[in-house]
C-alpha cells in the first residue's frame, strides 16, 4: 500500500477538472465495488479487483468524442474515418497516461485499463473466436453516470450519443462516485437505425454477435491477417508474389504501422444513431439515406417492437437491463 502521509487530499471534483484539463470530453468515476458485484456477464466476469489488489476501488472513465466530419461519410470501410479515430484513441492514451502521472504525483497509484486490450492467455488458437477486453469500459461508463448502453449493447451518452472513444483509469483515491443513470437513452427497436445501417446484420434485440462485428469493427485485425497468410501459403509461388504487392497486404502493413482498420474500424452504428446533442447540431443532416437497410430489416425491428408493446422483454434486455436503464 502506498504510504498515506505522501498522499494529497483529493476530490472527485479535481480530478475531473484535471481530467478536462488533460483534454476529456467527459469524465466520470464509478465504484468498483458495484461493478465487482456486478459484473456484465457472471459467466465471464472481468472485474477491476481482478486488474489490482491495490489499485482499483475506482474506475475513472474518461471520454474523447469522434470528429463529426469522418462521421459524416457514409462508408463503413473509409480508411480516413479509421486513421481518425485512430489519432483520438492516441490522444485519449496520452490524456489518461498524463492523469495517472499527475494522480501518482499526487500520491496515489494508478494504472490504465485500454479499451483495445485482450488477456493473451485467453487466446486458445481461433482467430475468429472474439476476444473480450479486459473490462467493459462501456459497462464502467454506466456505472460512472455517463451514459446508458443502447439496443446494440454499446455506450449512449447525452452529450455525443455512442460517438465516443473510452479509457480508464484505475486508482484508490476515495473519492465521491457518480450515480448510474436509471432511464434509458435508447428509444430501442422503435428507433432500431443500429440495426438498420449494419453492414454484417449483427444487431439483434438488446444483443449483438460480437464474432460477426469483429469482422467490420476491426477489419484489418489478428483475423484478417491469419487469414491472407492461410491464403498466401497454399498460393502457388506466382500468385503468393502477387498477392504479396497487393491492395490487401499494404492495407494489412498500414493497419500495422498506424493501427488504424486494425484498433477502428466500422463505425456505422455510432454514426447514424440519433441520440446525443451532437446530432442534429453537426451531422444529422448527412445520415438519413442508409443504404444498409432493406425491408427485412424493418420487419424485423417491427416484430421486435411488437413483443416488447405485449410486455415480452427479451433475455437479452433482462440480462443487461442494469445497464440499459428502464423506458420513460
Amino acid at each position: 500500500m502506498a504510504v498515506s502521509v505522501f498522499q494529497e487530499s483529493l476530490t472527485a471534483a479535481d480530478i475531473k477538472a484535471k481530467a478536462r484539463d488533460l483534454g476529456a470530453d467527459l469524465v466520470g468515476i464509478a465504484d468498483s465495488s458495484e461493478i465487482n458485484a456486478n459484473p456484465p456477464d457472471p459467466d465471464d466476469p472481468r472485474i477491476p479487483a481482478n486488474i489490482s489488489d491495490y489499485d482499483a476501488d475506482r474506475v475513472i472513465v474518461l471520454a474523447k468524442r469522434l470528429s463529426a466530419g469522418v462521421t459524416r461519410i457514409p462508408r463503413w470501410d473509409e480508411r480516413h474515418k479509421y486513421y481518425n479515430d485512430e489519432l483520438t484513441m492516441t490522444t485519449l492514451e496520452e490524456i489518461a497516461l498524463e492523469l495517472v502521472l499527475w494522480l501518482e504525483a499526487k500520491g496515489w497509484p494508478a494504472l490504465i485499463v485500454p479499451p483495445t486490450h485482450v488477456d493473451p492467455w485467453r487466446y486458445r488458437g481461433d482467430p475468429d473466436e472474439p476476444m473480450k477486453p479486459l473490462l467493459s469500459l462501456d459497462h464502467c461508463a454506466v456505472e460512472a453516470g455517463l451514459g446508458t448502453l443502447g439496443l446494440n449493447l454499446q455506450l449512449l451518452t447525452p452529450e455525443y450519443g455512442p460517438r465516443v472513444m473510452l479509457a480508464g483509469v484505475l486508482c484508490s483515491a476515495p473519492v465521491a462516485c457518480d450515480d448510474r443513470m436509471e432511464t434509458a437513452l435508447c428509444m430501442g427497436p422503435e428507433c432500431g437505425r443500429c440495426l438498420r445501417t449494419c453492414p454484417g446484420d449483427v444487431v439483434g434485440h438488446w444483443t449483438r454477435d460480437w464474432a460477426g462485428c469483429d469482422k467490420f469493427r476491426a477489419p484489418h485485425g489478428f483475423h484478417h491477417l491469419t487469414d491472407f497468410m492461410d491464403r498466401m501459403l497454399d498460393a502457388e509461388p506466382a500468385q503468393q508474389k502477387s498477392m504479396l504487392r497487393s491492395e490487401e497486404t499494404f492495407d494489412l502493413w498500414q493497419s500495422i504501422l498506424r493501427g488504424a482498420g486494425a484498433i477502428t474500424g466500422c463505425r456505422r452504428c455510432q454514426d447514424v444513431c440519433p441520440v446525443g446533442a451532437d446530432f442534429e447540431r453537426m451531422i444529422g443532416d448527412s445520415l438519413d439515406d442508409m443504404p444498409e437497410d432493406s425491408e427485412e430489416k424493418r420487419a424485423r425491428l417491427a416484430g421486435y417492437a411488437e413483443t416488447e408493446a405485449a410486455g415480452a422483454m427479451p433475455e437479452g434486455y433482462d440480462a443487461q437491463k442494469r445497464w440499459i436503464g428502464r423506458f420513460a
